[in-house]
Protein backbone atom coordinates (compact mmCIF):
# COMPACT_ATOMS: atom_id res chain seq x y z
CA UNK A 1 0.00 0.00 0.00
CA UNK A 2 1.02 3.42 -0.67
CA UNK A 3 0.17 6.77 1.42
CA UNK A 4 0.90 9.98 -0.07
CA UNK A 5 1.23 13.20 1.89
CA UNK A 6 0.62 15.83 -0.21
CA UNK A 7 1.69 18.41 1.77
CA UNK A 8 1.63 22.71 0.17
CA UNK A 9 5.16 24.42 1.10
CA UNK A 10 8.74 23.34 -0.61
CA UNK A 11 10.81 25.69 1.77
CA UNK A 12 10.29 23.94 5.24
CA UNK A 13 12.85 23.64 8.23
CA UNK A 14 15.37 20.85 8.15
CA UNK A 15 14.28 19.69 11.29
CA UNK A 16 10.36 18.64 9.78
CA UNK A 17 11.99 16.93 6.69
CA UNK A 18 14.13 14.71 9.38
CA UNK A 19 10.85 14.49 11.53
CA UNK A 20 8.70 13.09 8.68
CA UNK A 21 12.11 10.75 7.48
CA UNK A 22 12.24 9.43 11.00
CA UNK A 23 8.73 7.81 10.66
CA UNK A 24 8.95 6.69 7.19
CA UNK A 25 11.74 5.10 7.25
CA UNK A 26 9.85 3.35 10.38
CA UNK A 27 7.32 1.85 8.80
CA UNK A 28 7.00 -1.74 7.73
CA UNK A 29 7.79 -3.09 3.95
CA UNK A 30 3.85 -3.18 2.39
CA UNK A 31 3.14 0.32 3.71
CA UNK A 32 5.21 2.68 1.58
CA UNK A 33 4.75 6.70 3.18
CA UNK A 34 5.83 8.68 0.85
CA UNK A 35 5.85 12.98 0.54
CA UNK A 36 5.20 15.17 -2.46
CA UNK A 37 5.60 18.52 -1.91
CA UNK A 38 3.25 21.28 -3.83
CA UNK A 39 4.68 24.52 -4.52
CA UNK A 40 2.80 27.33 -2.47
CA UNK A 41 0.86 29.76 -4.65
CA UNK A 42 1.88 33.10 -5.48
CA UNK A 43 0.76 35.53 -2.93
CA UNK A 44 0.26 39.33 -4.26
CA UNK A 45 -2.57 41.69 -4.79
CA UNK A 46 -5.94 41.65 -3.52
CA UNK A 47 -7.38 38.55 -2.52
CA UNK A 48 -3.81 36.95 -3.35
CA UNK A 49 -4.60 34.38 -0.36
CA UNK A 50 -7.68 32.73 -2.00
CA UNK A 51 -5.88 32.57 -5.15
CA UNK A 52 -3.12 31.23 -3.81
CA UNK A 53 -4.89 28.86 -1.97
CA UNK A 54 -7.30 27.45 -5.19
CA UNK A 55 -3.83 27.38 -7.18
CA UNK A 56 -2.37 24.87 -4.64
CA UNK A 57 -5.52 22.99 -4.45
CA UNK A 58 -5.33 22.32 -8.45
CA UNK A 59 -2.18 21.29 -7.86
CA UNK A 60 -2.79 18.89 -4.89
CA UNK A 61 -6.37 17.21 -7.06
CA UNK A 62 -3.42 16.76 -10.56
CA UNK A 63 -1.12 14.55 -8.26
CA UNK A 64 -4.42 12.58 -7.05
CA UNK A 65 -4.88 9.52 -9.11
CA UNK A 66 -8.26 8.30 -9.75
CA UNK A 67 -7.52 5.20 -7.88
CA UNK A 68 -6.56 6.80 -4.19
CA UNK A 69 -8.71 7.75 -1.31
CA UNK A 70 -8.14 11.20 -0.81
CA UNK A 71 -8.29 12.22 2.89
CA UNK A 72 -8.40 16.18 3.58
CA UNK A 73 -6.57 17.16 6.42
CA UNK A 74 -8.89 19.80 7.92
CA UNK A 75 -10.21 21.00 11.10
CA UNK A 76 -14.00 20.74 9.94
CA UNK A 77 -12.85 16.80 10.05
CA UNK A 78 -13.91 13.85 12.36
CA UNK A 79 -10.77 14.18 15.18
CA UNK A 80 -9.80 10.38 15.69
CA UNK A 81 -8.03 8.24 18.54
CA UNK A 82 -4.79 6.68 18.00
CA UNK A 83 -7.30 3.56 17.92
CA UNK A 84 -9.56 4.57 15.27
CA UNK A 85 -6.67 5.86 13.27
CA UNK A 86 -5.96 2.10 13.51
CA UNK A 87 -8.93 1.10 12.55
CA UNK A 88 -9.39 3.50 9.46
CA UNK A 89 -5.64 2.02 8.84
CA UNK A 90 -6.58 -1.49 8.81
CA UNK A 91 -9.76 -0.41 6.50
CA UNK A 92 -7.12 1.64 4.22
CA UNK A 93 -4.95 -2.10 3.96
CA UNK A 94 -7.56 -3.76 3.53
CA UNK A 95 -9.47 -1.89 0.44
CA UNK A 96 -7.44 0.79 -0.74
CA UNK A 97 -3.57 0.27 -2.10
CA UNK A 98 -3.20 4.07 -2.33
CA UNK A 99 -4.30 6.76 -0.46
CA UNK A 100 -3.79 10.35 -0.61
CA UNK A 101 -3.60 12.70 2.64
CA UNK A 102 -4.17 16.44 1.62
CA UNK A 103 -2.07 19.38 3.50
CA UNK A 104 -3.01 22.82 2.68
CA UNK A 105 -0.14 25.32 2.86
CA UNK A 106 -0.47 28.37 5.24
CA UNK A 107 -3.49 29.69 4.04
CA UNK A 108 -5.12 26.82 4.79
CA UNK A 109 -6.62 23.86 2.25
CA UNK A 110 -8.87 24.66 -0.86
CA UNK A 111 -12.33 24.15 -0.37
CA UNK A 112 -12.57 22.06 -3.74
CA UNK A 113 -9.82 19.45 -2.30
CA UNK A 114 -12.54 18.99 0.71
CA UNK A 115 -15.30 18.85 -1.78
CA UNK A 116 -13.69 16.05 -3.66
CA UNK A 117 -11.73 14.21 -0.21
CA UNK A 118 -13.99 11.12 0.65
CA UNK A 119 -12.52 11.79 4.12
CA UNK A 120 -12.17 14.87 6.11
CA UNK A 121 -9.51 14.47 9.19
CA UNK A 122 -8.85 16.94 11.78
CA UNK A 123 -5.71 16.57 13.86
CA UNK A 124 -7.00 18.63 16.70
CA UNK A 125 -9.31 22.15 16.46
CA UNK A 126 -5.80 23.67 16.79
CA UNK A 127 -4.38 25.56 14.33
CA UNK A 128 -0.87 23.60 13.07
CA UNK A 129 2.18 25.03 11.50
CA UNK A 130 1.20 23.38 7.75
CA UNK A 131 4.90 22.21 7.94
CA UNK A 132 4.44 20.25 11.38
CA UNK A 133 1.34 18.76 10.26
CA UNK A 134 3.74 16.21 7.60
CA UNK A 135 5.55 14.84 11.32
CA UNK A 136 2.61 14.43 13.29
CA UNK A 137 1.03 12.47 10.34
CA UNK A 138 3.85 10.10 9.78
CA UNK A 139 4.06 9.71 13.61
CA UNK A 140 0.48 9.07 14.11
CA UNK A 141 0.23 6.67 10.84
CA UNK A 142 3.52 4.84 12.53
CA UNK A 143 1.63 4.88 15.86
CA UNK A 144 -1.37 3.52 14.25
CA UNK A 145 0.60 0.61 12.52
CA UNK A 146 2.45 -0.46 15.49
CA UNK A 147 -1.07 -0.52 17.33
CA UNK A 148 -2.40 -2.74 14.79
CA UNK A 149 0.91 -5.04 14.95
CA UNK A 150 1.29 -5.27 18.66
CA UNK A 151 3.91 -3.56 19.03
CA UNK A 152 5.25 -2.16 22.21
CA UNK A 153 5.57 1.50 20.65
CA UNK A 154 2.17 2.31 21.56
CA UNK A 155 0.83 2.85 25.48
CA UNK A 156 -2.58 3.46 26.06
Amino acid sequence: MRISLLAVGTRLPAWIGEGFETYRKRMPGHIQLELQEIPSGARSGRDSAGKARAREGERILRRVDGRDLLIALDERGSEWSTAELAGELEKWLAGYPRVALAVGGADGLDAECRDQAQRLWSLSRLTLPHGMVRVLVAEQLYRAWTLLAGHPYHRA
